[in-house]
Order: structure tokens, then C-alpha cells, then sequence
């Protein structure tokens, strides 16, 4: 039994609360979380939570938005009691997987630039990104990468020369009231808004050749709305997960635990304490004892960017570790990236464990049982700690080369369980409960980061 610590559930894993509360030997904290016919989110706290050390579990699997906003809402409940401590507890954390680089159907774009560059168009790297009004925008280097070099060929020339071969036009021209303009841009005698010899005040004309604007000159908009980034240009998008960190702060979050983060640097994110809690030992326990000849299997990682997870349970259970390249190679034909995968590994005649730490459409870990199931392999096992399994995800599972899918209860799994047969869930709710028990006591919890 726990005393003076209270713990609430959002609407997400009602049932992962409830193991968790059973564990820790305390009722569940009474609350009501519902939504008004508008669609706000009504939040009212039944206990007391004064003085009292909080904790909220809330998932991010389901309607993710509905429950971010439920968690933050009942944060600032708490707060507003007058809790000592609010803790947020988020097995799957909301928007751990917004990547620094939008990734489209056909994958991610180039880092390097386009192999030829028209010379009658201008490139973001060519112009400055919004040029100032009367600036002339001068001359592209398109294939220079020494500036000093390109520079140099460069011939300036006052007036209305030409650079490097381009007819430069004056965007600033003075016009009298007849209707002619110098050639140097001054009327007779007079000065920039002052009045000439005929009592005739000068005007402004502005103008430039069409086809010399870039994409961020307002004043041709047409082309905005049929921009097109070229492969080589980086698109700056919102850091979708440093938002919910801001968000978790500023509703009064004290301390935040989640389950296997999809990007650790996440953890740096935060000006508040934050716990990654791992489910390691969970996956490493079922290979022991459901896999047989564990020891003989191999453990594969779908991609690289999960390869150091892959290696550290395979070195610690002794076994051989294979991995899957995914490369994309765009054709000189449909100028189309194709993603190619490409086994590095030997897993003929043998039983293949898949891991990874999220599965959503499960298109990656499909394609892998294909590929290791095409060399060779035995068996198929998939270990994910995280199985969203959106869209289309349990039909694939059904009708792939897998035999077995394991997942934890990170997100509720009824649903999933009841269609497809070859789903298995393993439990987090000790791994919670003793996390919230040693926070609450002030102990560390650098035992459970111990997965070796």
C-alpha cells in the first residue's frame, strides 16, 4: 500500500491504469473526462489532490489529439488543486516520430543537389531567399562551388550593363510626365521626389523582365502555388515533438516517464525531468522462453536506424545479429526514388526475430519477414514494444510471411487481438508500477534501465 499518492487515467488505456493501480495496492483517483456536445474536453478532479504526489497515465496511441489535450487539461487540474507533484506518464509518447525532413509515399528527399540545373531558371541557392525591393538580383552560380572563383568571372558594370551575359533591367526608372525615361534612370536636372524644371513631379515605374522572380516574390504570386522544391533544397517544418514538450511543461508537468522513445534526443527536449524507460528485458525474457534454440536464431534489425537496439539485445542473450539496408536510388527514366532493401547477414536455415520499437502500418517489418523469409529464414518472429497497427496494418500482418507478432500493451491491443491470430501481448504495467513507486519514494530507477 502507497499512501499519499494519487493516480488518474485519461481516456487512452483505461485498463493499463487499472493493472497499474492493482499492483500498487491503491484505488484509481475518481475523475470525470468527457467532452461537451461542442467537442471541448470536460475535465473535473473528484479527489483531493492537495499536497498529494500525482500521476497521470495517459497513451498517445487512438485519437492522439483528443488525448494530448485531455492530458494537459487534467495537469492543470491538478496544479490548480494544489497537487505537489504532477507526474505524466505516457507509455507510447505523442509525436516522437515527427523527422526533421518531411518523408513522402516514395521516401525521403535528397541531400545532394540536382544533377543539371537549368540555365534559364533560378535555384534557392542563386538568389537571396526574399530579395529587397530596387535590388538587382544578380547572376547565378549554378555550378561554381568556389565563390572567390565564380566571383571573378563575374564582369559588374554600372548602368544598364550586362552581368556575365544578362541583360540587367533597372527596376527603378524615373519617368516624367512625357512619358520618356534616361537611359541612367535621372530625369532633367532633378532628384528623387523633387520636382523638374516643367513644374512636372517624377514618378516611379517598377519593372523586371518575366521568368526572373523566385518563388518568394510576392509580388508574382503565380508561382507560389506551383512550387516545387528541388531534391537538393532542405524543407524546414515544425519540430512537432520539441511542441509537446513545451506543451507538457507549461500545463505544470513536473516529471515525465515514457516507454522507449522513438528518438531519444527527445529527452533533451524537455527543462524538467524525464525518464525513458525501456522494454528490453520484456522482449529478451520472451526469446528465452518462447523461442526455441534461441541461442541458433538471429536477431535482425528492419533498418539502420534501429540497428544499436537490434545489437544490444543480441549481444546480450549471445546471439548473431543480421541487418536490412534501405537504400533509395532515384532512375534517370521516371526520376522516382525506389527504395531497395538489401539483406547484410546470413539467415538461411534459421529462426529470424525482427526488432524494433514501433510498428504503425507495419509495412517495414512485413517487407523484412518477405526479404529474410526469400533468403532462407525458418521462422519469422516480429518483437515491437510499441504496436500501433493503424490503417491497414492487421491485414498485413495477416497476409505476410510473419508467424508471430509480439507487442506490449504500451496502447490497448483488444481490438487488434480479436483480428488478427498471430498477435501476442506482453504486459507493461509492473515496469510502470515499480517506476511510479520509486519516484514516489525519492528511490532511483536506474534498475530498470538495467536490461543487460
Amino acid at each position: 500500500m502507497v499512501r499519499n499518492i494519487v493516480i488518474l487515467s485519461g481516456n487512452s488505456h483505461p485498463s493499463l491504469s487499472e493493472s497499474v493501480c492493482n499492483m500498487l495496492g491503491i484505488p484509481s483517483g475518481n475523475r470525470i473526462l468527457s467532452k461537451f456536445s461542442v467537442g471541448e474536453t470536460r475535465c473535473e478532479i473528484q479527489d483531493s489532490v492537495r499536497g498529494k504526489d500525482v500521476f497521470i497515465i495517459q497513451s498517445g496511441g487512438g485519437s492522439i489529439n483528443d488525448h494530448l489535450i485531455e492530458l494537459c487539461i487534467m495537469i492543470s487540474a491538478c496544479k490548480t488543486g494544489s497537487a505537489k507533484r504532477v507526474t505524466a506518464v505516457l507509455p507510447l509518447f505523442p509525436y516522437s516520430r515527427q523527422p526533421d525532413l518531411p518523408y513522402n509515399k516514395i521516401g525521403a528527399p535528397l541531400s545532394k543537389p540536382p544533377t543539371e540545373v537549368p540555365k534559364d531558371k533560378y535555384t534557392f541557392e542563386s538568389v537571396p531567399a526574399t530579395p529587397g525591393p530596387g535590388i538587382i538580383k544578380s547572376a547565378s552560380f549554378n555550378r561554381e562551388t568556389d565563390l572567390s572563383r565564380a566571383m571573378s568571372k563575374a564582369s559588374l558594370t554600372n548602368g544598364n550593363g550586362s552581368v556575365n551575359g544578362l541583360q540587367r533591367t533597372n527596376s527603378e526608372n524615373y519617368i516624367n510626365n512625357n512619358g520618356h525615361a534616361n537611359a541612367n534612370g535621372n530625369t532633367n536636372g532633378s532628384t528623387n521626389g523633387s520636382v523638374n524644371g516643367d513644374g512636372h513631379s517624377a514618378i516611379y515605374q517598377t519593372h523586371s523582365r518575366a521568368g526572373s522572380y523566385t518563388t518568394h516574390d510576392y509580388e508574382n504570386p503565380g508561382l507560389i502555388s506551383t512550387f516545387q522544391a528541388k531534391p537538393g533544397y532542405k524543407r524546414w517544418v515544425a519540430q512537432a515533438g520539441t511542441l509537446v514538450a513545451d506543451l507538457l511543461t507549461c500545463a505544470g508537468a513536473d516529471h515525465v516517464v515514457a516507454l522507449d522513445l522513438h528518438d531519444p534526443q527527445y529527452q533533451g527536449f524537455f527543462d524538467i525531468p524525464m525518464d525513458n524507460l525501456y522494454g528490453r528485458p520484456l522482449l529478451k525474457r520472451y526469446i528465452q522462453q518462447n523461442i526455441p534454440d534461441y541461442k541458433e536464431a538471429v536477431i535482425v534489425s528492419p533498418d539502420a536506424g534501429g540497428a544499436k537496439r537490434a545489437t544490444a539485445i543480441a549481444d546480450s542473450l549471445g546471439m548473431d545479429f543480421a541487418l536490412i539496408h534501405k537504400e533509395r536510388r532515384p532512375t534517370r527514366i521516371t526520376d522516382r526514388q525506389n527504395a531497395t532493401m538489401m539483406l547484410v547477414g546470413n539467415v538461411a536455415n534459421r529462426v529470424c526475430v525482427i526488432v524494433d520499437d514501433l510498428a504503425d502500418t507495419a509495412n517495414t517489418i512485413t517487407r523484412a519477414a518477405k526479404l529474410v523469409r526469400k533468403e532462407g529464414a525458418t521462422a519469422v518472429y516480429a518483437l515491437l514494444t510499441h504496436g500501433v497497427l493503424s490503417g491497414d496494418a492487421i491485414a498485413r500482418i495477416n497476409a505476410s510471411a510473419l508467424d508471430k507478432v509480439i507487442v506490449t500493451n504500451s496502447v490497448p491491443q483488444d481490438e487488434h487481438k480479436k483480428l488478427c491470430p498471430k498477435l501476442e501481448v506482453l504486459d507493461v504495467a509492473p515496469i510502470f508500477a515499480e517506476a511510479i513507486r520509486r519516484i514516489h519514494h525519492g528511490e532511483s530507477i536506474s534498475v530498470l534501465f538495467q536490461y543487460d
